[in-house]
């Protein structure tokens, strides 16, 4: 386990930086999971769902370390609270792609194959804006040094824009993707359209999850 009193010591923010880097592992899992979608490899599926239930598990022990060792005396640039809601939004990705992973596990979707590519396009939508708001949090420390303001902070400003951009481009093909599941609704079984109507909810999360992360930054600039 990483000794957070050490990152803490290096910068504030390492902490949730390295934590990021476990939630990242779990999305890169998750891509290989429905690249194995796209060519109904159900033996991978099932292989890269259990990898993905070990890295999560990991970003769990992360987080709940940085909680415990958290210092009460240690001065943040942010408000305690502001650090453990990111802290926690970030690890509601890596939850979110665990339970979308443990989805693709419960039976084939062979019932409705013409979907599959519209779900893995869905996903790589979604896979975007998390990469965006991932890319926010490794500015953090530039943000730091320049005491939230000036250049850095409008350039993070401007990618907290661009993520809120693709959210809603992700959010459209959802709705998009929503209204095509419906428009067939009739010749699937209940079991198979429940299933569908999962998925594209929690793959949505995830682009969801990640512009109210990148949002968290936003406000603490707005804040500063």
């Amino acid at each position: 386990m990483l000794n957070i009193a050490r990152l803490f010591g290096k910068s504030p923010f390492a902490p949730l930086q390295s934590h990021m880097k476990k939630v990242a592992l779990c999305i890169e899992r998750l891509s290989d999971i429905f690249k194995a979608l796209a060519k109904m490899d159900m033996e991978k599926i099932e292989k890269f769902s259990a990898d993905l239930s070990r890295m999560e598990h990991e970003a769990d022990l992360t987080k709940n370390d940085i909680r415990n060792h958290l210092p009460k005396s240690l001065f943040l640039p942010i408000d305690r609270a502001q650090f453990l809601e990111i802290l926690s939004v970030q690890d509601s990705i890596a939850d979110k792609a665990e339970d979308i992973a443990i989805l693709l596990t419960l039976r084939p979707l062979e019932s409705f194959r013409d979907f599959h590519e519209n779900l893995v396009a869905l996903f790589a939508k979604n896979e975007l804006v998390f990469l965006d708001a991932k890319r926010i949090i490794e500015e953090i420390d530039q943000l730091l040094e320049s005491s939230f303001g000036g250049i850095e902070a409008e350039k993070v400003k401007s990618m907290v824009e661009q993520t809120a951009y693709k959210e809603y481009e992700a959010d459209k093909m959802q709705k998009m993707l929503l209204k095509q599941l419906f428009t067939h609704g009739d010749s699937l079984t209940t079991p198979v359209f429940n299933l569908w109507m999962r998925l594209i909810e929690e793959v949505g999360a995830i682009s969801h999850l990640s512009e109210r992360l990148a949002n968290r930054i936003r406000m603490i600039l707005e804040l500063k």
